[in-house]
């Protein structure tokens, strides 16, 4: 067998750990993209730190029975297009990612074996895991990570991944055209004939247009499962995966129910059923579904219900640091916000620290108005944000507003913190002379005018690393790009950033990157949540996921 070729920042890597240059957090997310096993970047860690890791162990778990979890059941018809952190709930449990980013926050192989990114971060080469297979018995080849990557990356699919990964593995194409509302109509095409090639049978080897670190945590992202290619694209109860479990039925915005499959190729399953249960989306309902023992556990349950839950003696509580968030994004196609001195502003209005007290208290931090939070590795300390009523009136004069301005902000209906924030920022920007009123909307219409709506707060899930959601929401071009935000400086150092392997390096970019954020960009944004939930103390296996994923398959009932 050929020896593993180590990546030559590796050594550099453990040094800086060993002198304290950078931490664990950061030592271990990024050994384990450049190809170090999880396992054995624990065990480095552990000897350098003196310090133990306990996350690997194994207590034997029951087997039968099923669980029932609160959530929304959403149309999961196409996993490509899901927008949102709850669709993965139930197809994942059948069809799978080709990485696991764990609630630890590290990223390991999962249905490939190992990857082995290049030198300059150009190739990468992923071995497909061996022994695993369709539930129909046929066994997954490289030919099906090809095929489901060529979908993701196809304009036809209308998937984020394209924007995650369109700097480099696509070129974008003006066709000519433009739409309804004058916007230029691009196609995409892989970059290279050969951007994605198949080595043999277990290997594809992806080559890249630019150098890119964040490759395995890519390939993590929730719509990026790997489908079953002759469904073509769809996928319904009955369709075949690689994983523990089969969707046997499902009613949109009731209930989906998946059943065990046997001789799953990784751990478990240890149950028999799994049933997601739809209570309408009223918060109350979720908390009373938990109490009564209607539900084993809870997508999520947010901070106002935490007096109640924690004193009940039949539920565990979990939780989670994130990045998870909501940032109060401005539209540059409409006016006012087409004005950088504008839309900086309505940041020097806002003081985060009293925002975040407001709306989440000892569960939030606040943020800087820039979408990198702080527990990403990438992140790089800036001066704290300071507020300045007086300057954001100067500018609004010098953008011809002296009067201040008059807009609408909208907010979804749920959660109820929303509106909490939205309140605390309303009073802030008053003094500025900005006056805002607040259009609340049931969640769906949000959904249909998030990428239009002048002024807006979306919530945005949690990403491993900072230059994730910049690339989603950001870039030029992005499907997901809700401001219509479009800097070419922002693009070259964002592409810069997502090159660079060493940590220290990489925080003087994103230095860059969060600073002209601050300066010019398109959100205000005042907080970071703490995830939590509450699960049945029967529920073995349980941890809280960052971006709220659960492995049923991990899960047990005593």
């Amino acid at each position: 067998m050929p020896k593993k070729l180590i990546h030559g920042h590796l050594p550099e890597l453990k040094r800086q750990l060993a002198d304290r240059e950078i931490g664990r957090r950061e030592f271990l997310r990024t050994a384990t993209l450049l190809g170090l096993s999880a396992s054995m970047a624990y065990g480095f860690a552990d000897r350098v730190l003196g310090s133990s890791t306990s996350a690997f162990a194994q207590a034997a778990k029951p087997k039968g029975g099923t669980l029932r979890l609160s959530t929304t059941v959403y149309d999961v018809k196409s996993p490509a297009t899901a927008a949102t952190t709850a669709h993965p709930l139930i197809y994942s449990q059948v069809v799978e990612y080709l990485s696991k980013t764990g609630a630890d926050n590290i990223t390991r192989p999962h249905l490939l074996e190992s990857w082995q990114p290049s030198q300059d971060l150009r190739t990468w080469t992923l071995k497909v895991r061996s022994g695993v297979k369709w539930h129909t018995g046929r066994t997954f080849l490289a030919d099906d990570v090809i095929w489901n990557l060529k979908r993701l990356l196809s304009d036809e699919a209308g998937s984020s991944v394209l924007g995650l990964m369109e700097g480099y593995m696509l070129n974008a194409i003006d066709t000519g055209q433009v739409d309804a509302k004058g916007r230029k109509v691009m196609r995409h095409e892989l970059w290279d004939t050969n951007a994605i090639e198949k080595v043999d049978d277990r290997t594809v080897r992806l080559n890249l247009k630019s150098p890119q670190l964040a490759v395995p945590e890519h390939l993590f992202h929730y719509p990026a499962v790997m489908l079953y290619p002759e469904d073509n694209g769809v996928f319904n109860p009955g369709s075949p995966g690689t994983g523990a479990f089969k969707l046997e039925e499902i009613e949109v915005s009731r209930r989906a129910l998946l059943t065990a499959v046997p001789g799953y190729w990784g751990e478990g399953p240890y149950l028999d059923r799994v049933e997601f249960i739809d209570v309408g989306g009223n918060e109350q309902a979720i908390v009373n579904a938990l109490i009564a023992k209607q539900v084993d556990g809870a997508f999520q349950v947010l901070p106002d219900f935490f007096p109640l839950l924690k004193d009940q003696a039949h539920l565990q509580f979990y939780d989670v640091t994130t990045a998870d968030t909501a940032v109060t994004r401005m539209n540059l196609r409409h006016k006012p916000f087409d004005d950088k001195r504008v839309r900086l502003a309505f940041r020097l209005a806002i003081d985060p620290v009293k925002a975040n007290s407001v709306t989440f208290g000892p569960f939030g931090t606040p943020a800087e108005h820039h979408h990198v939070a702080p527990i990403s590795p990438d992140y790089a300390p800036l001066p704290a944000w300071q507020r300045d009523v007086a300057k954001a009136k100067s500018l609004l004069a010098e953008a011809g507003y002296p009067n201040g301005v008059d807009v609408e902000l909208t907010i979804q209906a749920n959660p109820p913190h929303h509106l909490r924030s939205a309140q605390a920022m309303v009073e802030m920007w008053k003094e500025a002379n900005i006056r805002v009123g607040i259009k609340v909307v049931p969640n769906p219409q949000y959904w249909d005018v998030w990428l239009s709506a002048p002024l807006g707060t979306t919530v945005w899930a949690h990403r491993p690393l900072g230059v994730m959601n910049l690339a989603l929401a950001y870039r030029t071009g992005a499907a997901w790009n809700e401001s219509a935000f479009a800097n070419p400086t922002f693009d070259r150092m964002l592409d810069e950033a997502e090159s660079v392997a060493d940590i220290e390096v990489r925080r003087k970019k994103m230095a860059e990157i969060q600073r002209l954020l601050q300066d010019e960009g398109p959100i205000v944004q005042t907080y970071w949540r703490k995830l939590f939930t509450f699960y049945d103390k029967r529920v073995k296996g349980f941890a809280m996921h960052p971006t709220y994923m659960v492995f049923c398959n991990e899960l047990a009932l005593a």
